[in-house]
C-alpha cells in the first residue's frame, strides 16, 4: 500500500490548528470550498513523486533515519467503511511515520542537507522489516561460516581460516557473541518467545472474552511516537485501542502456552539517533580486485521509502533533488503542504491514539478529557453569571407582579 501523504494530510492539519472563540465548542472542519477541495484531493492522493524511467536520484550518500510516529483520526467517509459502507464509526485512523534522509552516516546529527519524509505506518514497517530481516539472515550466516572456519583452524593449528577468500567477512564480526544471538534468534519460540514483527499487521488474535469479544492485535505509537509497539485493539481495523489490557496476555503457541513478545527486530526499525539503513547498497563482491569499480548505487529500502513517500526536502537544504522526473509540478505545488502536515504532527497536536489535543490546555478531543485550567475557570465565570442572571430575573418578575396587583386593587376601590 504505497501513497505519498502530504496532501492527504492538509486538511488535519487545518483542523489542528483551528481555534475558536467558545473554549467549549468542539473543533469541527467548516463547511466552506477549500474544505470541500481539501477533502477531495484527499480521497484522490497519490505519490507525489513517482520517478520515470529515464529520472534517477542519487541518494547513495544518505541513510534513513527514524523521526516519529504519529495516529491521526479523521473523518473517514463511505471509502473506509468497507465494500458497504458499513462503518462502526465515522472516524477512520490513519497511521503515519516520519523519517529523515541525513547525509552520510550522521544521523545524531541531522541538522542540514536532509530530507524529510512523511509515509503510512504499514508501508514503512513493510520495507524496513524486509530490509533487516535480509540483514539479520545474512549476519547469521555469515557467523555461522566464521564459527566453522576458526574452528577448523583451531583443529589444524593454521592459518587456513584466514587464508579463505570469503574470511574478510570476519573481520567486524564476534565469533562468540554473535554465535549466541543467532541461536537465541533460531530458538525464539522454543525459549517462549514470539516475533514482535510479525504482529505489526492488523490481526484477530485466538481468544475472545465471556461476552463472545474478539480482540486484535497491531502496530502502535508509544512513548510520545519514538517507539512502535504491539497493542491491543477492539476493531478489526486497529482504530480502538484498549489501554487497560496487555497483548502478551493474549499470546498463546500451538500447545496452549503463555508467549511473550520479542522486539529484537522491530525496535531496529525505531532506533533512536541511529541510522536505520544506509542508502549506499553493499557490494557483495568487495573482496574480488579483478572486478571493475561499478558506480554506486542506492538501497532498495531507500528507494521503496523515498518513492511512496510525502516530501518535504527544500526547507532544509536537501540537495539531491531532481526535477527530471515524472509528477514534479504535483511534489513543488504540495510540497508546501507536506512541510506544515509534518511540523503539525511534530508539534504534538495529536495524542498517540490519534485524538486531536486542544492547543494551550490538555484537553483531547473524543472522550476520556480534562478540563484546563482557562476552561475551568472561564466554565466557573459562565456559571455564576448565569446563576446571578436567573436571580435578577427572579427579582425583576416578582416586583412586576406585585405592580400589577397593587394596581387592580386602586382601580377597583375606585369602581366601587
Amino acid at each position: 500500500m504505497k501513497l505519498s501523504l502530504a496532501v492527504l494530510c492538509s486538511a488535519l492539519g487545518s483542523s489542528a490548528a483551528a481555534g475558536s472563540s467558545n473554549p467549549f465548542a468542539p473543533k469541527v472542519t467548516r463547511n466552506n470550498a477549500k474544505s470541500r477541495m481539501n477533502a477531495k484531493i484527499m480521497r484522490g492522493a497519490t505519490t507525489l513523486r513517482k520517478l520515470d524511467e529515464d529520472a534517477e536520484v542519487d541518494l547513495t550518500s544518505y541513510s534513513i533515519k527514524f523521526e516519529k510516529c504519529q495516529f491521526v483520526k479523521q473523518y473517514g467517509g463511505e471509502e473506509d467503511g468497507g465494500d458497504d459502507g458499513d462503518m462502526s464509526s465515522i472516524l477512520s485512523t490513519k497511521r503515519f511515520v516520519i523519517f529523515r534522509l541525513c547525509p552520510d552516516s550522521s544521523c545524531s546529527s541531522c541538522n542540514y542537507n536532509y530530507g524529510e519524509y512523511l509515509i503510512d505506518m504499514d508501508t514503512y514497517l513493510e520495507t524496513t522489516l524486509e530490509f533487516k530481516a535480509e540483514q539479520q539472515e545474512e549476519y547469521c550466516e555469515t557467523c555461522n561460516e566464521c564459527v566453522e572456519w576458526a574452528a577448523e583452524a583451531a583443529e589444524a593449528d593454521d592459518d587456513a581460516a584466514e587464508e579463505n577468500e570469503d574470511a574478510y567477512k570476519c573481520d567486524s564480526i564476534n565469533v562468540n557473541s554473535c554465535y549466541e544471538e543467532c541461536q537465541n534468534i533460531e530458538n525464539m519460540e522454543e525459549n517462549g518467545y514470539m516475533d514482535a514483527s510479525e504482529f505489526t499487521e492488523c490481526q484477530q488474535l485466538d481468544y475472545e472474552d465471556n461476552y463472545g469479544n474478539s480482540f486484535y492485535a497491531g502496530a502502535m505509537c508509544a512513548s510520545s511516537g519514538t517507539r512502535i509497539k504491539i497493542g491491543i485493539f477492539t476493531d478489526e481495523a486497529c482504530s480502538n485501542y484498549d489501554s487497560t489490557l496487555e497483548v502478551e496476555n493474549y499470546l498463546q503457541n500451538d500447545d496452549g502456552y503463555n508467549m511473550k513478545l520479542s522486539y529484537h527486530l522491530l525496535k531496529q526499525t525505531f532506533a533512536a539517533d541511529e541510522c536505520v539503513a544506509s542508502c549506499l547498497q553493499e557490494d557483495e563482491d568487495q573482496n574480488d580486485d579483478d572486478d571493475e569499480e561499478e558506480e554506486p548505487e542506492t538501497a532498495e529500502v531507500c528507494m521503496e521509502l523515498y518513492e511512496a513517500s510525502g516530501k518535504c526536502e527544500k526547507n532544509h537544504g536537501f540537495e539531491s533533488q531532481i526535477v527530471n522526473y515524472d509528477n514534479y509540478e504535483n511534489q513543488v505545488r504540495n510540497e508546501e503542504l507536506v512541510c506544515d502536515f509534518i511540523s503539525s504532527l511534530q508539534a504534538g497536536h495529536y495524542d498517540q491514539t490519534g485524538e486531536i489535543v486542544v492547543n494551550g490546555g490538555r484537553t483531547t478531543m473524543g472522550g476520556g478529557s480534562a478540563t484546563s485550567g482557562g476552561q475551568k475557570f472561564a466554565l466557573t465565570f459562565f456559571i455564576m453569571g448565569s446563576v446571578g442572571l436567573a436571580g435578577y430575573a427572579a427579582m425583576l418578575h416578582s416586583q412586576l407582579t406585585k405592580g400589577a396587583k397593587a394596581d387592580l386593587s386602586r382601580q377597583g376601590g375606585a369602581m366601587a
